[in-house]
């Protein structure tokens, strides 16, 4: 079904509205969805009133849309919710018992490498833990971060050529943008089985990923820790991290 206007397909303008969500933004008007999305109000308007009857969106009681139960529901069944979450949590458990530290798994969330990030899909964390700026279903550039770097160290060199076309965006002033120093911190981290972030996403941060040798069905997954710089061992989290690794993809392939 194209729109009268624009002739945009109606998967393509329902996708626009759900994505004008954000973290900060969990509830938006049909007149706010309209603005965000470009779509003429009285378009946005009848969207919203056919996805919330799809449970694609709920209505507050002041009017306001927020994505919906019902998509939940199915969001659920994806195979890195049903299987790599649910499999890799008690490993992330364990691995946060041995650490005390927050502990995070990612995917690739694209296996184009220009568009490609880090898609964080299940976090543990507990009261000594740092605070950080990951959270399930956010993501985050994988040139500065740990499970992104170990992802990065799971691609050949053909797809890293293309990676590196892209423009590396400083988060702080310790991120490594420069493509030789970032490819030696990918051999560097493929040498020994897990890499590092040290204050590249978040001042103080310190951070600890190795990669899960590939599982048919799911994405190019990683595990990782972060923790504070004065208190960070990279060699014991390093050896924590990389066991969990293979204990996860382990229990994936299992029955």
């Amino acid at each position: 079904m194209a729109d009268d206007t624009s002739g945009e397909g109606l998967l393509s303008r329902a996708m626009r509205m759900l994505r004008a969500f954000s973290e900060d933004d969990e509830r938006l008007t049909a007149a706010e969805l309209a603005v965000r999305t470009g779509l003429p109000r009285s378009t946005a308007h009848r969207l919203a009133g056919e996805m919330m009857a799809l449970g694609m969106l709920d209505r507050l009681p002041d009017g306001a849309y927020t994505i919906g139960t019902g998509l939940w529901e199915v969001g659920e069944l994806a195979p890195v919710s049903v299987r790599l979450r649910e499999r890799a949590l008690p490993h992330m458990l364990r691995l946060y018992e041995a650490s005390g530290e927050n502990v995070h798994l990612a995917v690739l969330s694209s296996e184009d490498p220009a568009a490609a990030e880090a898609l964080y899909v299940a976090r543990v964390t507990g009261p000594h833990s740092i605070p950080t700026l990951s959270r399930m279903g956010g993501r985050h550039p994988l040139h500065t971060t740990g499970v992104g770097k170990a992802l990065l160290a799971q691609r050949d060199d053909e797809w890293l050529d293309v990676f590196f076309q892209r423009t590396l965006e400083r988060e702080t002033v310790h991120s490594i943008t420069d493509e030789r120093q970032l490819r030696e911190e990918i051999r560097f981290a493929r040498s020994r089985g897990f890499s590092t972030t040290r204050q590249e996403m978040t001042l103080g941060n310190v951070s600890v990923a190795a990669s899960l040798p590939r599982v048919w069905g799911l994405p190019p997954t990683a595990v990782g820790v972060v923790t504070h710089l004065a208190r960070a061992d990279e060699r014991r989290l390093g050896a924590l991290v990389s066991a969990a690794a293979r204990d996860i993809a382990k229990d994936l392939a299992a029955p």
